[in-house]
């Protein structure tokens, strides 16, 4: 079983920062592409960014400039740091992490928990 596990989220005034982490542990044998993705009530979940295992990295277009996403294999960790926060920021933050399992063959999805993130104006 592979486990995620976020933190950094709070409260943050508008325009202000937050770094986000999200530690994956359990039977992995290798992690590929991991993401963070957000949810704000009354609306579905949506992608804020991913990263392959190499960097490569894919931005959603609101946060293109402000928000930059990061790993490091070694720790099995994805970071969110985000920069100009805005109102509409508020959500709950989820990462993703897209995982072959310890004794499989196949890569399977796993969530973390969410970390909520709320931003006052």
């Amino acid at each position: 079983q592979v486990q995620l596990v976020e933190s950094g989220g709070g409260l943050v005034q508008a325009g202000g920062s937050l770094r986000l982490s999200c530690t994956a542990s359990g039977y992995i044998f290798r992690i590929n592409a991991m993401g963070w993705y957000r949810q704000a009530p009354g609306k579905q979940r949506e992608l804020v960014a991913t990263i392959t295992r190499g960097g490569s990295t894919n931005y959603a277009d609101f946060v293109k400039g402000r928000f930059t996403i990061s790993r490091d294999n070694a720790k099995n960790t994805v970071y969110l740091q985000m920069n100009g926060l805005k109102p509409d920021d508020t959500a709950v933050y989820y990462c993703k992490s897209d995982t072959i399992a310890s004794g499989t063959s196949y890569e399977s999805h796993y969530w973390g928990q969410g970390t909520q993130v709320t931003v006052s104006s």
